[in-house]
């Protein structure tokens, strides 16, 4: 949920490249696509992409930090300023970019699951009972067992829990005076906290146990954000923390260990190194057709999924297998509900429930 960063003199920032930060989001979206789609198309897909796709759901940690990162810099000087006077507003703007198109994706499953009942069809993925947690966006607060409803809005569950604590987060800490070793302390003990809460819960995997630490896993890898914002607006560190984040990663890789705690690590300093590079990728990266990808991220990942058990009610085989053409059709179909659902749902709607939003007054922060 990338949005401009405000900009203040005072700050002294480097420019921040946020094109290639908003088109990183647009792959990391798809990247959970094809994690869901993996079975179904690991017919023509190929063992070593259906091996790459099966770790999309680190993409949803991408989405946290991203999240922290791009929340501090819209939002954390003037909270600052404002105090807690300027958190309902923030709650409010937060609220009205997120939930419309959750709660339109979540009125179209309703539908569905009509048609469901009428066809005499199990619906057990679909317990009623949750649907009133599922518009409160509060399903993924410890109160269920499993996914149900729309599984990936688990994460945006997550993300509110977040942003209800980020003005606390912001005004626990002087997050803007610390020195670039405080900065990457905290990055560190966060990182250790999220792997030593995995391990209490004997959890290896960030994808593990999504009901129970899903919140954890969002909150302290947003907090990683926030904290990597600060250290981007001191600059000057190129691209060795990316280096750092390639052998960590690396070391993942090779050896199958550590998943929670290196992960979030590595990811950190591939992140920061993107904000502050200027080359080759980040220019990738920040081409139009992938930083458009990254503006209707939010509706692609809402949406893949309800229109996923569509198009394999429709196009998949026997053997729940759809194929190449069939995905492309898939594919394009979500492409263009994605524009549709930005475009013509979540901005309107946004600008609509700001005007009814707390007022300005006493230090409350500007729009995005």
């Amino acid at each position: 949920m990338i949005a401009p960063p405000l900009h203040s003199p005072a700050l002294h920032s480097p420019a921040l490249h946020l094109p290639a930060l908003t088109g990183l989001r647009g792959v990391a979206a798809w990247m959970v696509v094809f994690y869901h789609a993996r079975a179904a198309i690991a017919g023509w897909a190929g063992p070593d992409a259906i091996a790459l796709f099966a770790y999309g759901y680190l993409a949803v940690d991408l989405f946290f930090m991203l999240s922290g990162f791009v929340m501090w810099l819209n939002y954390g000087p003037k909270l600052r300023a404002a105090g807690l006077a300027g958190a309902p507003d923030f709650w409010w703007r937060r609220f009205a970019r997120i939930w419309p198109l959750h709660a339109a994706v979540l009125l179209a499953l309703i539908g569905f699951v009509v048609v469901l009942l009428a066809t005499g069809r199990d619906t057990s993925g679909y317990p009623l009972g949750e649907l009133p947690l599922h518009l409160l966006l509060a399903q993924n607060w410890g109160f269920t067992d499993a996914l149900s409803w729309n599984h990936p809005a688990w994460s945006i569950s997550a993300e509110i829990g977040a942003y209800a604590l980020f003005p606390l987060l912001v005004l626990a800490l002087r997050w803007e005076s610390l020195p670039r070793p405080a900065l990457w302390a905290l990055v560190a003990l966060f990182a250790l906290a999220l792997w030593a809460t995995f391990t209490a819960f004997g959890a290896q995997s960030l994808g593990e146990e999504i009901t129970r630490l899903g919140l954890v896993r969002c909150v302290l890898q947003f907090a990683i954000g926030m904290a990597l914002a600060n250290l981007w607006r001191l600059g000057g560190t190129g691209w060795a923390p990316g280096v750092v984040g390639v052998v960590l990663l690396g070391v993942w890789s090779g050896t199958g260990w550590g998943e929670t705690l290196l992960v979030p690590l590595g990811f950190a300093g591939l992140l920061l190194a993107l904000a502050l590079s200027a080359g080759p990728l980040a220019r990738v990266l920040g081409s139009r057709p992938l930083e458009w990808l990254g503006d209707v991220s939010y509706a692609t990942y809402l949406i893949h999924f309800p229109l996923f058990v569509l198009a394999k009610i429709a196009l998949a085989d026997e053997g729940a297998r759809v194929g190449s053409l069939g995905f492309a059709l898939y594919a394009a179909v979500l492409l263009g509900l994605s524009h549709f659902a930005y475009t013509r749902l979540e901005k309107p709607a946004q600008r609509v429930l700001r005007r009814w939003g707390p007022g300005r007054s006493h230090g409350a922060v500007p729009a995005e």
